[in-house]
């Protein structure tokens, strides 16, 4: 134990050591960047703690993968809310209502949803005939092997798409937020995470979450309170003030575009608070709304966390806890956001960050006092340490959950066919720990610069698709059985994944090329207006405010045609198209009844006396419990 002790030290010390030399220009002002690195000092510092002591008390392959089966329905939920809520939510839902306003709050609205079809669905059967991974669920009553294999592959598959799109958004959102080198900042994460799981296991995994969701929650409160004490905590008040507001007006114009030109300022603010701005067509909502719903029932990170809790009445509780947390903090990211488009500016958090994600750090910047305050400085240090820890506690239960998918499921289950001893699981826990950890290391790197948004929506029609199809119909549909399952797998998740390689959500080079074109032209008649205007104008203030808009046009003209350069003679996306194939951006509403379809289908074109012989018995257990083994106390 003393030797993990030493590791964990040697670990965050190398952390330091590594960043601390590879530092840019970041949203933190220079002399402060010091307060910064206390801050994210003092959080890793209580995470490496914390992963001491649940070092301690992994004794078992059960303590590893189910924390023993002894964290309470409180802690559970709390952990939960930790793994759900990820820096996309944290940083991306505040980005996206600061800049489309209601429909950037339709993201939270699907997501919270989601823990509706869990709690009623999933929680409690999955915790009274599951073990460790999602296919212990479907090897329960099927033909354990094929199961296992397909189960396993799946969970691998959805697990790398989502750690991939975190990792790469972690070194992005590390480098923009204090200006460590990219590369670096996906090592520090890679590695602070392996100590967590490759020591502590679940245990450390869980207490982790359960810390980085505190710190999030109460990082976000401390942030709503400033933004909503000056309206009296009065929601109209509030509101009246976002539609009121000069920046929230021009964004809005900006966005409608000719549609907003015979908009009154009034109306354009009224017009922030209705749905419209981001997603023009509603049936593509409603397709991403059903990849959230059923995709969070399906994804294997969040089953796992049910197999933590003793009972199947403290998975319920779970989930209500969960669903309470997660939801009181997507009403505050509503605050967040629209305080963010207020006192920010849509102007300047894109010029930071084109998707937003910076608008909850500048927000604190802000209320903190601005730029050049210590105050707002600390602020931002710690919203950029919380949503530091987010990263790293989220990439910690997906690493999890895909070395668990390796080491319990293809290797014990499959290749030793479960003849291997407690220490032998372990081994070779910790082993598929270290090989997924360096694989999402190295991903990371080679992504550097790449638009990996979409392996998000790949990471979601996977589970809704080819998960949760699988799961749900094997728990509650009698004739459900082993073929069904293989063939629900392969056809859900290549359903998936080949409509989103043809969707919108890749890029495609004519389309940029035509977007950038469009800017240049635009910039050049404007640029063409100010030196004319330049040129006329007598008063010394009106000469400065045109070189400025000047610099500006020219700025974002340079932009574009150095994009148009960078583009050259490509006119194809990475699977060979001009321009997209499939409209929708998220597959949900083809992919997911596809996926059913193919569960059903080989299930009945397929007999399988196991799966019949066992309906009775997995009947039973899902609904009581029963022959569950006791659960370790933590």
């Amino acid at each position: 134990m003393i030797s993990r002790r030493y590791a964990l030290i040697a670990g965050a010390l190398a952390l330091v050591a590594i960043a601390t030399p590879a530092l840019a220009q970041g949203a933190v002002a220079a002399q402060y960047r010091w307060l910064t690195f206390a801050v994210f000092g003092v959080i890793i510092s209580i995470t490496m703690y914390v992963t001491y002591l649940a070092a301690k008390r992994v004794k078992n392959v059960a303590d590893f993968y189910a924390a023993g089966g002894g964290v309470s329905g409180l802690q559970n939920g709390w952990a939960i809310a930790g793994d759900y809520l990820s820096a996309a939510s944290f940083l991306g839902i505040a980005g996206l209502i600061s800049l489309y306003g209601y429909d950037g709050f339709m993201y939270s609205v699907g997501w919270l949803v989601a823990y509706i079809t869990v709690l009623l669905v999933i929680a409690e059967p999955c915790r009274n005939i599951g073990k460790y991974t999602l296919s212990d669920i479907l090897a329960y009553r099927n033909n354990p092997r094929a199961a296992r294999i397909v189960g396993a592959l799946s969970t691998i598959t959805v697990s790398t798409f989502y750690l991939t799109a975190q990792m790469v958004g972690g070194g992005v959102l590390v480098k923009t937020l204090i200006g460590i080198d990219y590369e670096i900042s996906v090592m520090v994460v890679g590695v602070l995470m392996l100590a967590y799981v490759l020591f502590g296991g679940m245990v450390a995994t869980t207490w982790v979450q359960i810390i980085k969701a505190i710190l999030l929650v109460t990082a976000s409160i401390m942030l709503v309170i400033l933004v909503w004490t000056p309206y009296g905590f009065s929601l109209p008040a509030f509101l009246t003030a976002v539609i009121g507001d000069a920046d929230v007006q021009a964004q809005v114009a900006l966005l409608l575009g000719d549609a907003g030109k015979n908009m009154s300022p009034t109306e354009l603010g009224q017009r922030f608070l209705e749905p419209g701005l981001l997603f023009k067509a509603p049936i593509d909502q409603i397709s991403l709304g059903m990849a959230l719903v059923f995709g969070t029932a399906g994804m294997p990170h969040i089953l796992m966390r049910f197999f933590t809790v003793p009972t199947a009445q403290d998975a319920r509780k779970s989930v209500i806890w969960a669903m309470a947390i997660i939801g009181g903090f997507y009403v505050l990211t509503l605050f967040l956001g629209m305080g963010s488009a207020m006192h920010v500016g849509a102007v300047k958090i894109k010029s930071i960050d084109a998707g937003g994600n910076m608008a909850g750090p500048l927000l604190a910047q802000y209320l903190g006092g601005g730029p050049e305050s210590m105050l707002g400085n600390l602020f931002l240090a710690f919203v950029a340490a919380v949503a530091f820890a987010t990263i790293v506690a989220v990439v910690a239960g997906l690493v999890l959950a895909a070395a668990s998918a390796m080491a319990h499921d293809l290797y014990v289950g499959v290749i030793r066919e479960d003849h291997v001893t407690q220490e032998e699981q372990v081994r070779a826990a910790r082993i598929a720990t270290v090989i997924v950890g360096a694989m999402a290391i190295t991903i990371g790197i080679l992504s550097k610069g790449q638009n990996v948004a979409h392996l998000v929506a790949l990471a979601f029609a996977v589970a809704s698709s080819a998960n949760f199809p699988c799961v749900l119909l094997t728990l509650f549909w009698k004739r459900c059985n082993t073929g069904g399952i293989v063939l629900g797998m392969i056809v859900g998740t290549l359903t998936a994944i080949g409509l989103v390689l043809v969707s919108p959500n890749l890029t495609y080079p004519l389309a940029v090329k035509a977007a950038q074109e469009k800017i240049v032209a635009a910039e050049s008649a404007k640029l063409t207006k100010f030196q004319g205007d330049l040129t006329a104008a007598v008063e010394a203030p009106a000469q400065d405010k045109l070189k400025a808009d000047i610099a500006k046009s020219e700025k974002a003209k340079a932009a574009a045609e150095a994009k148009i350069k960078e583009i050259g003679s490509d006119r194809t996306s990475i699977v060979g198209l001009e321009k997209p194939a499939f409209d929708l951006r998220n597959p949900g509403l083809i992919s997911i009844p596809l996926g059913f379809l193919a569960v059903i289908l080989g299930s009945l074109l397929y007999r399988d006396k196991r799966s019949e012989d066992m309906w009775d018995e997995l009947y039973v257990r899902q609904n009581t419990g029963l022959l569950l083994a006791k659960p370790t106390a933590h």
